[in-house]
């Protein structure tokens, strides 16, 4: 009994230090001093979809892969949900499982969202009788959680060698609202933020949004439905575009069906394994070591 007792304490010692969770900034992050409110998280929608909303304190959680299977590179998840929430699970903790199995390590970033006065933010996306309201809702959060992005990714260049992390090979995937978070940091960088590549997932990423591209831009990895539900197909060609005419390094992928949110993939159509894909890629343009 006390063998079995130890075992569980073991696994569970083990499970907390897969997933450490860090607070991006000292004290109050810039520019959200005055906020107060408390964080929320459940999945009390029409799809138990695990919600995190009203985040004040943006924080880094960490997964480590398999020791075995580790290899240096590292990647900061973006959640989507419009910023008014996380997907958490569906675009956070899912990815990052898939990711690990790589050999990547994972830090999943909770950005500043919207003040909601709810605890079913899912849903009264869902219900909102008016889009383009809910949308100006965010305009004023959306260049703070851009600046979570980019501090997301300071930090991990910073602790590189801390989780054993090669400093040249960090890069950011984001999901809808997220991948408007990863994307952005592809523009205007410096060399402490700036992304070793980066993956925008059906992102909200107009051209109105892009600045002219530098130098070095990173290597881009994009995906996208043309059925997308919110329309986002089109950023993504026109990011696509943008890297292209530059001479940069760029991939899409543009699926006939799949919608919008269809996170690591979906078994029912062609977006199922994409992630898979995106590890040949990193591969390929030496982001990732192949596994011997």
């Amino acid at each position: 009994m006390k063998k079995y007792i130890f075992c569980l304490m073991l696994l569970s010692a083990m499970a907390n230090a897969q997933q450490k969770e860090i607070q991006l900034y000292k004290g109050s992050a810039p520019g959200s001093e005055s906020w107060t409110w408390k964080e929320g998280i459940n999945d009390k929608n029409s799809l138990k979809v695990m919600t995190v909303y009203n985040v004040v304190h943006p924080t880094l959680t960490v997964l480590l892969p398999d020791p075995a299977v580790a290899n240096g590179t590292s990647m900061i998840v973006c959640p989507g949900g419009g910023f008014h929430f996380l997907a958490i699970n569906h675009e956070g903790h899912t990815v990052a499982k898939a990711l690990t199995k790589m050999g990547i390590t994972v830090f999943i970033l909770k950005y500043r969202t919207v003040h909601i006065f709810s605890d079913n933010p899912f849903d009264d996306m869902l219900a909102a009788e008016d889009p383009k309201a809910w949308d100006a809702e965010a305009e004023p959060i959306i260049p703070l959680a851009i600046a979570d992005g980019r501090e997301a990714i300071a930090y991990v260049r910073k602790h590189a060698t801390e989780y054993k992390l090669a400093s040249d090979r960090i890069g950011i995937m984001g999901f809808s609202a997220g991948g408007m978070v990863a994307a952005s940091t592809a523009f205007k960088y410096t060399p402490d933020n700036r992304p070793d590549f980066v993956a925008p997932v059906y992102a909200d990423m107009a051209e109105s949004r892009q600045s002219p591209l530098q130098p070095d831009a990173p290597p881009l990895f994009l995906v996208c439905a043309t059925d997308d539900d919110f329309g986002f197909a089109p950023h993504a060609v026109s990011l696509y575009n943008k890297w292209y005419a530059a001479k940069r390094p760029v991939e899409i992928h543009l699926f006939g069906k799949g919608g919008h949110g269809f996170g690591v993939g979906n078994a029912a159509n062609t977006t199922y394994g994409w992630i898979d894909q995106f590890g040949r890629w990193l591969t390929t343009e030496g982001l990732m070591k192949a596994k011997p």
